[in-house]
C-alpha cells in the first residue's frame, strides 16, 4: 500500500480486514505507538475513525508470504513478526468502498456528497492538540446502496511531531490541504463538541489507554513515554490559541469568521 510507513493489507482471525503497519516500517517504531494512542482519543472525542487494534502476526506468516517486506533504499526486508499496529479496514470491500480524494465541490454545502463536513473542524483541533505535523489525512466510504460519503479521519502516525515526541507546534501544520472544506468555520461554535471535550478531557483516561501499548512499540523508553503523556495533558488548554495562530496564518482559513476578535496588531511608540 501507499505511504512512508509501507502498510500492508491484511485479514484477520476475526475476518476483518485491516491496513498492518509493522515495527520495522521506514519511519519509526513510535509510529504504531502514535497511531494507536491517538485514533484511540479521537475515537473517544467523538470523530469518526476506523477501529485501531494491536494485532499479532506470527514468524511462520511471515516466512511463508514473501510480500510482506519492507523496503529499505536498495534492498527488502522480512516485516517484523510479533505485535503490530493494525487499522480495521472502514468498510469491508464486498460491502461498500472507499476513496481517499473528492474534489471542494463534493464536500460542500447540503447538496455535497459527504454526510459529515463540519468533521473538518473538529479535526482541526485534534490535530493541534496532538501536534499533527502531516497534513490531515481524510478517507471518504459508503456502503453500496448509500448516496452519500462519510469522512473519517486515518493516518496519525505524525502525530506528537511522529518519533520525535515533542511538540513543534507551526499554525500550517496538521491541517487539511484545502481551506475549502473550513468555509463552513463562522467562530468557536463550529470546533463544538470536539473543543470542549478536549478542554475538559481527563489525563485519567489518557494513562489507562496507555497500559495496553507493548511497550516493544517506544523501544521500552518508559521515561519518553511518561512525558509524552504528561505534554499532552498540559496541551488541552492550548487548543483555542493554536487555532487562532493557523486563523491568523497567510492561509486565511476562515474568511466566514468574522464576528470575534481582531488580527493582533502591535503597538507604535
Amino acid at each position: 500500500m501507499r505511504g512512508g510507513a509501507q502498510s500492508h493489507l491484511m485479514r484477520g482471525a476475526d475476518s476483518h480486514f485491516y491496513v498492518v503497519k509493522f515495527q520495522n516500517n521506514p519511519q519509526h517504531s513510535r509510529i504504531l505507538a502514535n497511531e494507536w494512542l491517538a485514533t484511540r482519543l479521537a475515537g473517544y472525542i467523538g470523530l469518526p475513525v476506523p477501529v485501531a487494534e494491536i494485532v499479532e502476526v506470527s514468524d511462520w506468516l511471515i516466512q511463508e508470504s514473501p510480500e510482506l517486506h519492507i523496503q529499505l533504499a536498495s534492498k527488502k526486508v522480512p516485516c517484523a513478526f510479533g505485535l503490530q499496529f493494525g487499522s480495521r479496514f472502514i468498510v469491508d470491500p464486498r460491502e461498500g468502498h472507499v476513496l481517499e480524494y473528492l474534489p471542494d465541490s463534493f464536500l460542500l454545502g447540503d447538496a455535497g456528497g459527504v454526510r459529515n463536513p463540519d468533521v473538518f473542524a473538529g479535526a482541526l483541533a485534534f490535530d493541534k492538540w496532538c501536534c499533527n505535523t502531516d497534513s490531515r489525512q481524510i478517507i471518504y466510504w459508503k456502503r453500496t446502496r448509500e448516496r452519500k460519503y462519510t469522512a473519517a479521519l486515518v493516518d496519525q502516525g505524525h502525530c506528537f511531531n511522529a518519533g520525535d515526541w515533542n511538540f513543534p507546534d507551526s499554525p500550517l501544520r496538521g491541517i487539511f490541504s484545502s481551506n475549502a472544506v473550513y468555509s463552513g468555520v463562522i467562530g468557536w461554535d463550529s470546533f463544538e463538541p470536539w473543543l470542549s471535550r478536549i478542554e475538559k478531557f481527563d489525563p485519567n483516561v489518557l494513562w489507562e489507554l496507555a497500559k495496553y501499548l507493548p511497550s516493544e512499540w517506544y523501544e521500552h523508553d518508559t521515561e519518553a513515554f511518561r512525558q509524552l503523556l504528561e505534554g499532552l495533558s498540559r496541551r488541552c488548554t492550548r487548543v483555542r490559541e493554536l487555532i487562532e495562530s493557523f486563523r491568523f496564518s497567510s492561509r486565511n482559513p476562515f474568511p466566514n469568521w468574522k464576528n470575534e476578535r481582531g488580527r493582533p496588531f502591535l503597538a507604535s511608540g
